[in-house]
């Protein structure tokens, strides 16, 4: 199904008791994003998202943030949120991570998913940091790239989140919301990071992905969103919205 045909079915649901189509908001520009963003922040308390949790559990530490973004990928943040404290009581530099037997890891990312192979990339993460910057967790985005298993969305992360620099971390959620929204009009991840950084204003760029995927985690949801407890709903056109709650 296109964007359009799903468009025109989202129109019939709503459509009134004489027939007539209510009409969409127009999409979001980077002046009406900025706005909603600083409503999502006012609300954001509320929400009780696991992305939260996990941040909360990262207290802005890069070696936290770094390990524990490896932690979530293709993850549900509700189990990395439970696992990330339970490992980082364990180990929270790059020279206890190695002290530890892997089995003792493992046992304790279980059930996050693919955790043995993740246990041997944090590993090596954790040699390759020691080795080559000083046990540190470097603060620029070109060097995390050289750092195994590390790809633009955990880079982007550590250096919005732990050393509080630009950057636009985009994962499902960021993706699919800003499409949503229509602030962007993009296929993949890579095309929202390129975008966003064209047409979002850099002072919201640090605090974006936090905000958008505890919003999406909790209202924004992928399948059926909660449009009716959404503080955006009488301004977001919904583009490819074919069924809310």
């Amino acid at each position: 199904m296109t964007e359009a045909s799903q468009r025109v079915g989202a129109d019939r649901k709503r459509a009134g008791r004489d027939g007539r189509v209510k009409a969409h908001p127009p999409a979001f520009t980077a002046r009406t994003a900025g706005a909603a963003l600083k409503r999502l922040r006012r609300e954001a308390a509320s929400w009780q998202a696991p992305v939260l949790a996990l941040m909360a559990a990262e207290e802005d530490d890069p070696f936290k943030t770094l390990i524990g973004c490896i932690l979530s990928l293709r993850t549900k943040d509700q189990t990395t949120a439970i696992a990330a404290p339970r490992l980082f009581a364990l180990a929270d530099t790059p020279q206890q991570m190695l002290a530890i037997e892997p089995a003792q890891l493992e046992r304790a990312i279980y059930p996050v998913g693919f955790y043995r192979t993740k246990v041997r990339v944090i590993r090596d993460i954790c040699r390759d940091l020691i080795e080559r910057f000083g046990g540190q967790v470097p603060d620029r985005i070109d060097a995390l790239l050289t750092l195994k298993g590390v790809g633009r969305k955990t880079a982007n992360l550590v250096v919005t989140q732990a050393f509080r620099k630009p950057g636009i971390c985009v994962d499902t959620h960021v993706h699919r919301i800003s499409n949503r929204w229509g602030l962007v009009r993009t296929k993949t991840p890579e095309q929202t990071e390129a975008a966003l950084r064209r047409v979002l204003p850099r002072r919201f760029w640090i605090e974006y992905n936090g905000l958008l995927v505890a919003f999406g985690q909790t209202i924004c949801q992928p399948v059926s969103p909660w449009c009716s407890r959404c503080v955006l709903a009488p301004r977001c056109p919904r583009i490819g919205v074919v069924r809310s709650r």
